[in-house]
């Protein structure tokens, strides 16, 4: 991913300096655990341990495989000139690349879903803070982007919260479907090497042995994985369209927050545009394009192919890279979110009370009134307002059809807000006491 939306501690997780160091940390591991069952002499599996302070070549290493094609075998080769190459003759003992390569990448993953975890953390944070402030500050609810009926901004950041909170969820299941290591040899049988191998680089790298891995870990483990990432990111988009609503000019509920010398526009000076959810819708849909690679790499001919190599080695990190910084960046948008109640007032009100029509809808058939004849009589009067700018109250305090069954004071009483949010305190002990 491109610098600009990089944060250090997910790209680190992807440098080559970590692959290698993984690599490395897998065959020695395997050599300790070959030298235990008697394979390998235990001196060799030591002597492996003092590439442990190494920090490898990088370009030694690509040196190498510009000449054997084959990565795993330029890093092998490099490590023979760290310990010798009598040392490193049993390094890869029974081993095939995908031990190192599949392991290698799911260890990946797992620290990149640990990061994830934690900025899903902040997110929930930040939308729990701005919940609670504004449990009951009133705002329209919208259907259809048309006003419907009276809703509290507490509430909307209540929703998200919940929303991201299912996300969490799903993320450590993700991580957990992911974290399994492979040491099983060619065509995952073991025939060259003792499954005790893999249980132990497993034990040591923070793994569960893969139960049947063919030549490699099954991808539907990793299309799982990818596809959370997918549905996190819809749901980094479906909060920053909200946003992005909120912040027009015909509706200003809300904005980013506008630091000190900043500038909206190279042409208007009175810009001040939701760049920064706008970016995120962006970022959304790059994340998303991971999700249907991820899906096709589950499909690979017999033991393995390496159909799936070069998908993967694009989608893991730029997937995980990308979803860190927007996860990071919609936090930050949420913790300095600028609301304007009086706005939200000012908008509800627009139409003169024509958001109360269903309570008045309901007391009239709660009188006896048809729910047909009802329905005429409130859209008839309804359409006045919307028509023609008319009070809604006025209206129907002028209906004699509406005044024959409802006296001015329950009238009155359907204009009520506080009616709206009643069950407001229910709704947050549902979602933040779970």
């Amino acid at each position: 991913m491109i610098p600009r939306y990089s944060r250090p501690g997910m790209v680190a997780i992807w440098s080559p300096e970590s692959r290698f160091r993984i690599w490395f940390e897998i065959e020695a591991h395997a050599c300790d655990a070959q030298a235990a069952l008697g394979v390998i002499p235990a001196e060799n599996a030591a002597a492996v341990w003092k590439a442990k302070d190494v920090t490898f070549d990088v370009a030694r290493i690509d040196e190498i495989e510009s000449v054997t094609k084959h990565d795993v075998i330029a890093f092998l080769t490099h490590l023979a000139e760290h310990i010798g190459a009598d040392q490193a003759r049993f390094v890869h003992q029974g081993m095939t690349s995908s031990d190192v390569l599949d392991t290698t990448f799911n260890i990946q993953l797992c620290r990149a879903a640990d990061i994830l975890l934690a900025d899903v953390d902040r997110v929930l944070k930040a939308l729990k803070s701005r919940a609670m402030e504004h449990r009951y500050s009133v705002r329209i609810g919208r259907s259809h982007g048309i006003h419907a009926e009276p809703t509290t901004m507490g509430l909307t950041f209540a929703r998200f919260h919940a929303e991201m909170a299912r996300n969490r969820n799903r993320l450590e299941k993700a991580r957990w479907e992911v974290a399994t290591g492979a040491i099983s040899g060619a065509v995952g049988t073991f025939a060259n090497i003792d499954p005790a191998v893999e249980e132990h680089v497993c034990s040591m790298m923070g793994l569960r042995p893969e139960p049947i891995s063919t030549q490699v870990i099954p991808r539907d483990r990793h299309a799982m994985f990818f596809a959370t990432l997918g549905v996190i990111a819809s749901s980094i988009e479906n909060i920053a369209i909200e946003i992005r609503h909120m912040q027009r000019t015909e509706v200003l509920e809300a904005e980013e927050f506008f630091s000190p010398g900043q500038k909206g526009s190279s042409a208007m000076p009175h810009k001040r545009n939701p760049v920064l959810t706008e970016n995120l819708t962006g970022l959304a849909r790059l994340v998303r394009m991971a999700v249907v690679p991820a899906l096709e790499n589950v499909a690979l001919w017999h033991e393995r192919d390496i159909s799936h190599s070069s998908v993967e080695r694009t989608i893991g990190p730029d997937a995980t890279i990308t979803l860190d910084f927007a996860l990071n960046r919609l936090a930050g948008v949420i913790e300095m979110l600028v609301i304007y109640p009086d706005n939200m007032l000012k908008n509800m009100n627009k139409f003169k009370g024509l958001i109360h029509s269903q309570r008045v809808l309901l007391a009239l058939t709660q009188k006896g009134v048809s729910r047909e004849d009802a329905y005429t009589i409130v859209q008839r009067n309804a359409m006045k307002v919307w028509e023609h700018g008319a009070d809604f109250k006025a209206e129907l305090l002028a209906d004699p059809q509406v005044t024959a069954t409802l006296s001015p004071a329950e009238i009155e009483d359907k204009f009520d807000l506080a009616y709206h949010t009643k069950h407001v305190d229910t709704i947050f002990a549902r979602v933040f006491d779970a």
